[in-house]
């Protein structure tokens, strides 16, 4: 086999182009889902947040939720996409994540009252994480995937609890907290994907991708 660094600048000069050329939008606003994705060398080419209604439905699951969440990012990602040039031929990736106590959901805090409930009811006890990604490729294939983690808190003081709302890390965060923040502290057990409880299952995020044409590892050779 021909293996002559002639043939291998050649190759790397292809997947070079290739990567060059594939465009990927983050149906999301969030700094930590952005984050994530360059942590795994994938620098997105836009941003298009969804504003939806995030209220649950009757009766509606927290895995039901977030995937559904997941979905309708996604379609508001593309109606937005349709009308830009630079945008109508991209990978479309969305997610949503969402904490629960059995079928209970818990609120994005917005508020000091909201995150203390939340950290009260957290305290001492195991809850769940479902985290939903849903990708859209440029050939209309559409992927989907729900991560389930499962997180055990300490039992919180109410000096932990005050500690942790003057920090503010809480603010916009389902469940009241930052895993990736202070609240990591707060964290006896987690069985399950850390990516995807900060907000972005990075195994499966690369995962879909990569079934989906997008050149995940072409990046990767000049970033040391």
């Amino acid at each position: 086999m021909d293996t002559s660094p002639a043939l291998e600048a050649s190759a790397a000069t292809a997947a070079a182009g290739t990567a060059k050329a594939a465009r990927l939008i983050l149906a999301s606003a969030s700094p930590r889902r952005l984050a994530l994705l360059q942590q795994i060398g994938i620098e997105p080419d836009g941003l298009l947040p969804a504003d939806i209604d995030e209220a649950p439905r009757k009766s509606e699951s927290p895995r039901e939720l977030a995937r559904r969440l997941a979905r309708e990012k996604l379609a508001a990602a593309q109606d937005a996409a349709r009308r830009r040039d630079d945008m109508r031929h991209a990978w479309i990736l969305s997610a949503d994540t969402v904490v629960a106590v059995g079928r209970r959901i818990l609120p994005k805090a917005e508020i000091p009252d909201e995150a203390a409930d939340c950290l009260r009811l957290l305290s001492g006890r195991q809850h769940r994480v479902y985290t939903a990604i849903a990708l859209l490729s440029p050939k209309d294939g559409r992927r989907e995937r729900i991560v389930e983690s499962r997180v055990r808190f300490k039992r919180l003081s109410g000096r932990e609890i005050q500690a942790y709302l003057a920090s503010g890390e809480w603010r916009g965060k389902a469940g009241g907290y930052a895993i990736q923040g202070l609240a990591g502290a707060f964290v006896v057990k987690l069985v399950g994907s850390h990516s995807a409880v900060v907000g972005l299952p990075l195994y499966e995020t690369s995962n879909l991708l990569d079934g989906e044409g997008f050149p995940v590892r072409e990046r990767w050779g000049g970033m040391a």
